[in-house]
This record gives structure tokens, sequence and C-alpha cells, in this order.
């Protein structure tokens, strides 16, 4: 069962995904009334990935989202994703979930000191999926479109391709739309609105 007021926002690396995810969110809380909006942000900081660029990177991120979106309130899930969506589900909330492709990569490439489970992702993928079957909220998803180039050499990359595709069938499915982002500008794949 498609959910009309959900959308997925696929593309390449810098191709608008995020700012196009905000815009959703701005005209959301434009409209008025009693209306909220959350981002769901989903990457491990770099103190527990020992990965300095990434916590500038989440930095500059909240910085421009905050200059772009201020109300836009910021709530860090990188586990759990489908129970946090759970506990936010309310419809005055509009969730921004930035981003799924970030998501999978902490469960099936962890950093040091967390352990990679075929379990875990398939409780993980069941809990996130039930969590948009069920949501009283409006939720964006982000996600990188990563399967569109040459397939790698390494058994692992191919791997964590046909994952994420697989993925982003089933939460397709799930969204009444999907849009694909190219050089900023929008490319509507499915509008059931």
């Amino acid at each position: 069962m498609t959910q009309a007021r959900h959308e997925l926002i696929l593309g390449g690396a810098k191709s608008g995904k995020s700012r196009t995810a905000e815009s959703r969110a701005a005209r959301w809380l434009g409209e008025g009334g009693h209306r909220r909006a959350a981002l769901v942000a989903t990457a491990l900081r770099g103190k527990v990935t020992g990965d300095a660029e990434m916590d500038r990177r989440i930095a500059r991120h909240r910085a421009d989202r905050a200059a772009r979106v201020p109300q836009l309130q910021t709530v860090e899930a990188a586990d759990a994703l489908g129970g946090t969506l759970q506990g936010l589900s309310d419809p005055q909330l509009l969730i921004v979930v930035d981003c799924l492709t970030l998501w999978l990569t902490q469960i099936l490439m962890p950093p040091p000191g967390r352990v990679a489970s075929a379990a875990l992702w398939h409780q993980e993928r069941e809990a996130l999926l039930s969590a948009l079957r069920e949501s009283a909220s409006p939720i964006v998803l982000v996600s990188n479109e990563i399967g569109l180039g040459v397939l790698p050499m390494s058994r692992e990359a191919r791997d964590f391709i046909d994952t994420l595709g697989l993925l982003h069938q089933a939460v397709a499915g799930l969204c009444g739309r999907v849009t694909l982002m190219v050089a900023g500008c929008e490319l509507s794949v499915k509008d059931e609105t």
C-alpha cells in the first residue's frame, strides 16, 4: 500500500537531494497551523567513527539547514531508524530522513567497535518499512542513487549496491512520490498525490 504523503528523493552526490527535502519541510511549515518539521539525521559522528572530516561535514550541513529552515528540529538516529520514526509519528509533524545510504552503510559496514549482522539488517529494514506503513507523519526520505554506474569489482561493493537498490524499491513502493535529482533539477519518477 503506497502512502501518498511519503516521498523518496534519490540522486547522486551533490545533486540537490537534501535541499529539496528541506524545501518540502519549509513548504509544509509555511502552510501554517500547528505544523512542525523534524530532520532525522542518520550519520554517525566522527567521534564514533574516528572521521574528523565527517564531523566537519555534519557541522556544515547543520549550519546550512539552520540558515535555510530554522524551524527544522534535528533528531539524531544512526541506529533504530524505524523506532525513531514510530516515536515521532504525529500528523502535524513532517519528518525528513537524511539519509538512507549512510544508515545502510553503518549497518552493513560499521565502524570499528560495531558488528555487521545480516539479522540486524533484516530487523532494521523491516522496522523502517513498518514505520512507513504505520506513520501518521508525512515522511520525506533522502538517499543516494548509486546503482547507475559501472558494476564495482569488489563483492562487498556489489552486495551494498544490490541491497541499497532493493531497499529503494521497497521504500518507493510505500511512497506516493519518488523524485530523482539531477544537477539540482527535480525529475518526477512517481506521483500519486
